[in-house]
């Protein structure tokens, strides 16, 4: 079978719709528009089939190793092997049926594709989408090392880029930045003026402890002791695994005085902004990037983000937005307390931020630095140049 010097097999972990899932949207539409012919390669079922599927994208189901957590653990490690060697056996298979021009291999978890694409022949684009800094340094390591196998590395942020370089400095010497695009309304909702009632709190994102979720609730609660009454709503569901927390969540929820919404998952969010007053984005540990900070900022809403990682790139530098001590329900109560003190002037900021946000962060600015990575002849640096 000849290759297809236009064919693209677009490798990704999971099938759901959060974050890097919907960036993985994007990147398909920036091939699609780049006349790419583009297959798409998961490791299940689940809503970003259809979505991929309603693109015309074909989809194939095949075993894959996604290094999850409890892979890396001694009780893990028969799975891991086992997952390994059906990872190994389909990829070569699928790379061998297919024969893709590029691979594009969407986070760095999914560590065998880029080298078994350099061995089929194919060029190989790794999009790392994963920072912890505050992680092992010899772990983070040995995540980045199959990425050496890739021509191109692409990260989502600057932090992102510095944790690299961190743990491994031969691949963020090949890297480069390209800021997340997200999607927004082309009208955004104003927001509610004057500001009377509960304070609404929104809340979207995964039901973990990583992502700092009980802050919002306690955060509330002293918001109430204050005097200042609060309705909050959380978007998103747990992972599986930590079905633990959400039970803990409802608990916490029930014994205080905030009334508090659990939406479950929506892959529209829009709405839920327009019904909030303020977005929090209250993780605890690292984040490559924020993508629901920026959709915070593109509804017309003020943000408050943990002062860290990538949300300093996704929130910092806007009016309407503040940045808090990370794990701190007192600095997250502050910040609230500071933006309904300050609700004329943040709303009339409002729009500004927006603007500046649509600027930054448009869809078709990333779609086309994605297709430019897939193309054989450019150079390193071009999609920095073009995208920051």
């Amino acid at each position: 079978m000849r290759r297809n010097s236009r064919s693209v097999l677009v490798v990704h972990p999971g099938a759901e719709l959060f974050g890097s899932d919907r960036m993985l949207l994007e990147s398909v539409k920036g091939l699609q528009e780049a006349r790419f012919h583009v297959t798409v390669a998961l490791p299940s079922d689940g809503p970003l089939v259809s979505e991929l599927t309603e693109m015309g994208a074909p989809v194939e189901i095949v075993p894959m190793l996604v290094l999850r957590k409890q892979l890396l653990t001694p009780r893990g490690w028969p799975m891991l092997l086992r997952t390994a060697l059906q990872g190994f056996v389909a990829a070569w298979r699928m790379l061998g049926r297919r024969r893709p021009a590029a691979v594009y291999v969407s986070t760095i978890i999914i560590p065998q594709w880029p080298l078994l694409a350099r061995l089929r022949g194919a060029r190989s684009i790794s999009h790392v989408h994963e920072a912890e800094r505050s992680g092992s340094r010899w772990i983070n390591r040995l995540l980045y090392l199959p990425h050496l196998a890739s021509q191109r590395v692409l990260v989502n942020s600057k932090f992102s880029q510095e944790t690299i370089r961190w743990a491994l400095p031969a691949l963020a010497r090949r890297s480069e930045v390209v800021y997340n695009g997200v999607a927004s309304p082309s009208h955004s909702t104003p927001p509610r003026e004057p500001l009377e009632g509960a304070l609404r709190l929104l809340y979207m994102g995964r039901l973990s402890p990583r992502k700092g979720v009980d802050l919002v609730l306690d955060a509330a609660e002293l918001l109430h002791r204050r005097g200042r009454h609060t309705k909050v709503t959380l978007l998103g569901t747990a992972f599986a695994g930590y079905e633990w927390y959400e039970d803990q969540l409802r608990e916490q929820a029930a014994d205080g005085e905030t009334e508090v919404e659990f939406a479950g998952f929506h892959t529209e969010v829009w709405p839920f902004l327009a019904q909030a007053d303020i977005l929090l984005v209250p993780s605890r540990t690292d984040e490559p990037f924020g993508n629901t900070a920026v959709e915070g900022i593109l509804a017309q809403r003020p943000v408050v983000a943990s002062n860290s990682s990538g949300l300093r790139e996704a929130a910092g530098g806007y009016p309407t937005s503040r940045l808090v001590r990370p794990d701190d329900a007192q600095s997250i109560a502050d910040a609230l307390v500071e933006i309904a003190d300050l609700w004329p002037l943040i709303v009339e900021d409002l729009p500004a931020s927006r603007k500046r946000a649509l600027r930054r962060h448009a869809p078709h600015v990333y779609r086309a630095a994605i297709a430019r990575a897939c193309t054989a002849g450019t150079s390193p640096g071009d999609l920095t140049e073009r995208t920051s």
